[in-house]
């Protein structure tokens, strides 16, 4: 049982070699791109009411945060050039 597997498995291996292997393409004509002509369009319309920003109640501000990282000690040796 597991050498008939054996053997299918080679005998698939083998037939795809050959068919990838056996075929041969050659290019006549590589062909181009084609042309494309591009127009300009209309932005879309949007109804937005706008809101009075002196009622708007904002606040801007700053935040200090630590970031660790890692120390990294770097030793060139006698193989680096300069």
């Amino acid at each position: 049982m597991r050498t008939q597997k054996i053997l299918a498995m080679a005998m698939a291996v083998l037939a795809l070699a050959a068919a990838a292997g056996g075929c041969r393409a050659e290019v006549e004509d590589a062909g181009e791109a084609p042309e494309i002509n591009v127009e300009g369009g209309e932005a879309p319309k949007i109804d937005v009411d706008p809101i009075d920003i002196d009622s708007v109640d904002i606040d801007v501000g700053t935040d200090t945060q630590k970031i660790v990282t890692p120390d990294v000690d770097i030793d060139a040796g006698k193989d680096t050039n300069p």
